[in-house]
Parts: C-alpha cells; sequence; structure tokens
C-alpha cells in the first residue's frame, strides 16, 4: 500500500480505538442520548462547514433509524434570516434560543474547538442542556473543550482525518443505539 495512505490510515485507526477515554465517552454519550428518548427530549447538533454535513447526516439517522429526535439547523432561509439579523457569530446561540428546551441534549462540533459561533452558543446556553458533548480536534486544549461535559478529541491537525474520526464515531453510535446488525 501507498505509503500515504498507510499512514494517513493509521492515524484514523489509532484515533478511533487507541485513546480509552474518547471510548469511554461513547458509552457515556450512548446512555445519555438513551435517557434523552427515554424523558422526551432532542439532541440537538451544530457545526460549521465539513462538519456541518456531518451532523446533518448524524441528526437524519438518529431520527430515522434511533427514534430520537433530533436536528440540525439546515433550513438556508432559517441561516440566512438569523445570521442577517443577529450575525454569523451568534447563529448558533440565537437558533438555540429560539428551538432548544430545558434538558434537551446537545451535540457541538468543532475541528479547531475555536468556533466563534459555536462556542457563543454553547457559553449562552450551558445550563439549559442536560449534556453538551463536543467533538473537537487541532489543539488538546481549545475552548470549546472546555466548554463540555464529555469531550471527544482526534489527535490531528488535519481536517479531513479530524473530520472522518467524528464520522465514524457518531454514526456507530448511532447504529449501536438503532441496534443495527453488523
Amino acid at each position: 500500500m501507498d505509503l500515504f495512505l498507510r499512514k494517513y490510515y493509521n492515524l484514523i485507526f489509532y484515533n478511533l480505538i487507541h485513546n480509552n477515554k474518547n471510548l469511554k465517552n461513547l458509552i457515556l454519550l450512548e446512555k445519555k442520548i438513551k435517557k434523552i428518548k427515554k424523558i422526551n427530549k432532542k439532541i440537538i447538533i451544530i457545526a460549521n462547514g465539513g462538519s456541518f454535513a456531518i451532523a446533518n447526516h448524524v441528526a437524519l439517522d438518529l431520527s430515522n433509524s434511533a427514534k430520537i429526535r433530533t436536528i440540525s439547523f439546515s433550513d438556508p432561509s432559517l441561516i440566512t434570516c438569523l445570521t442577517n439579523d443577529y450575525g454569523y457569530e451568534n447563529f448558533y446561540k440565537k437558533a438555540l434560543d429560539i428551538y432548544s428546551d430545558f434538558k434537551d441534549g446537545l451535540i457541538a462540533i468543532s475541528s479547531s474547538g475555536m468556533s466563534k459561533n459555536i462556542i457563543n452558543a454553547v457559553k449562552k446556553n450551558k445550563k439549559k442542556f442536560s449534556f453538551i458533548a463536543t467533538f473537537t480536534g487541532f489543539n488538546k486544549n481549545n475552548l470549546l473543550k472546555k466548554l463540555s461535559n464529555l469531550s471527544f478529541h482526534v489527535e490531528s491537525n488535519n481536517y479531513n482525518i479530524i473530520e472522518s474520526v467524528h464520522q465514524i464515531w457518531l454514526l456507530s453510535l448511532v447504529d449501536k443505539i438503532a441496534k443495527k446488525k453488523l
């Protein structure tokens, strides 16, 4: 196999299973998501860029396959309205004001852990959610990770590796909750 691909896949594999804290936190997140379903609340997932696509995919699969109400804010009219009226850095903060309820669960995905619009939303709504799970990469001591009560960190400086690991973690959790056969 090509040396680049071997290193690339090894880095993904390493991040997926070699950090026991991330694996333990996945089990904790599974329990928290199941509790959300039991108390008839919802999961909200926020992200930007490529992570936004992951958020939409996970929200759809949690809703459809696992039967857990989950939303991500992907309506273009909502995005353009709130960013126009409140600024991009306040988009998620305002969206959470409108759509979140007390004791919902929040999943925030930011490869850098420094996305202002996500940090502003988490800071403002920290006490509102039953849990805040963050998925980050790059700097291990990023601000978003510090704001969460359940964090997942990918040890890489490559966006595609970080986002690939985030997607595998989240979608494997969806399949586990939905009891998909392997």
